[in-house]
């Protein structure tokens, strides 16, 4: 019996999530079915993180255990030719028996992508937020700069009752744009400043922690709240004093580092 650790990337604007559904495709659902047949035996493959539905990644991590003699950098390839388009193995390798995905120390890292224009852009539609309101990238960063760091997270999550620690460390949280000058047939591209990417990379997050964060930075970006707002709604753990949930689309797993 061998681990086998696969990296996934996938465009999850077709399935219902990760986990597996029982009245849905997810991307776990479709790696079984596809292996399964590959190994001609039954494989359940255990995922890294539990991306929600259309969210996207370009790194998730999960491993199967098989008896297989097929050597497991071997199956990446064979895998690729049986999975639909939107879903590609990046690398496939044999890891130690006990290797965890899920419980193992890591340093993960997402990107939230916002087209902040006047008019949607069809080529983002799948991967970004539309948002027309001009946004003060400025104050949103001020914003972010308070929850760097070791917190509990409780106002910036939507709450489990099985997870009952919701500390968790953001190691940076940056704020990069894109498009400022972008013009489209010899003129100006409309309000806004461009494509926005919220770039957060930490040791774990929680359920929606990310889209609920950028859904507040949209709030001080927006002008409805201020920046140094964030450290008080930060020390209350309070979710109903952070904005919405930014939608699911926007959002990219960008990948999982092992320490």
């Amino acid at each position: 019996m061998k681990r086998v650790k696969l990296i996934v990337a996938y465009d999850g604007t077709n399935y219902c999530g990760w986990q597996v559904q029982p009245n849905g495709v997810s991307i776990a659902g479709t790696l079984n079915q596809h292996l399964s047949e590959l190994l001609n035996k039954d494989i359940y493959v255990l995922g890294a993180s539990r991306t929600d539905a259309g969210v996207h990644a370009r790194g998730n991590v999960a491993v199967f255990d098989t008896e297989a003699r097929m050597p497991a950098d071997r199956i990446s390839y064979a895998l690729n030719a049986r999975l639909p388009e939107d879903i590609r193995i990046q690398d496939s390798r044999e890891v130690p028996p006990d290797f965890h995905p899920r419980f193992a120390k890591t340093r993960k890292t997402y990107e939230y992508k916002i087209w902040n224009r006047r008019f949607p852009e069809p080529c983002s539609r799948l991967y970004s937020l539309f948002y027309h309101w001009n946004l003060d990238v400025e104050r949103m960063r001020r914003a972010a700069a308070y929850l760097v760091g070791t917190h509990d997270f409780t106002s910036f999550c939507t709450s489990k009752p099985e997870v009952t620690n919701r500390v968790r460390t953001i190691y940076s949280l940056e704020i990069d744009v894109q498009g400022e000058t972008m013009e489209y047939g010899g003129g100006i591209c409309g309000n806004g400043v461009g494509m926005i990417t919220v770039r957060i990379c930490g040791n774990g997050f929680l359920y929606n922690m990310v889209r609920i964060i950028v859904g507040t930075l949209l709030k001080v970006g927006g002008g409805m709240m201020e920046p140094e707002e964030m450290q008080t709604i930060l020390e209350a753990k309070d979710r109903s004093l952070a904005g919405d949930t930014a939608q699911a689309h926007g959002l990219t797993l960008v990948g999982i580092e092992y320490l």
